[in-house]
């Protein structure tokens, strides 16, 4: 019997980089000039980012050196879940960020299906928040690979226990 080859796809964040991302984000709005008198700060409460700023002006700066320090960090952007603005106590206003973090059924179902009608030779089982891929052959599995990097599903994807 032939040997099976494998590897699973996942959507994750590394929670140290974010942690380390908003510090230096806050690190920053401590800092800067333009934040002088301000209220502006950026929280990390659980698996959510909570911006706090005076105005939607600010906020948006907030958001962009968010943003900035977790490009640095090499945090996907795309596994950020903006909520909308909301007004805070004392004239401030408030957005909560959520982290994209495995897969959701729908888009699980919908990278099955893709890989399904373009590989018949690829079995896909979904396994909770995760797709595991197996093939008889390397080949396929690369091809399998490079389809999905090429498409765009609205959260990073990573293809890890390659095997």
């Amino acid at each position: 019997m032939a040997k099976e080859l494998s590897f699973d796809v996942v959507s994750q964040v590394d929670m140290n980089e974010v942690r380390n991302a908003v510090q230096m984000a806050q690190k920053e709005l401590a800092t800067r000039f333009d934040f002088k008198k301000s209220v502006s700060k950026i929280t990390l409460e659980g698996d959510a980012i909570v911006l706090v700023s005076d105005d939607q002006g600010k906020l948006k700066s907030v958001v962009d050196v968010l943003e900035e320090k977790l490009v640095r960090r090499k945090v996907p952007i795309k596994a950020l879940d903006y909520g909308k603005v909301e007004d805070a106590l004392g004239g401030t206003v408030r957005q909560h960020v959520g982290l994209k973090v495995g897969l959701s059924d729908e888009k699980a179902r919908a990278i099955n299906k893709l890989i399904r009608k373009e590989f018949k030779k690829v079995k896909v089982n979904i396994q909770g928040d995760s797709l595991r891929v197996v093939s008889a052959k390397k080949d396929e599995l690369q091809a399998v690979m490079a389809l999905l990097r090429e498409q765009d599903f609205g959260q990073p994807l990573q293809f890890v226990n390659y095997r």
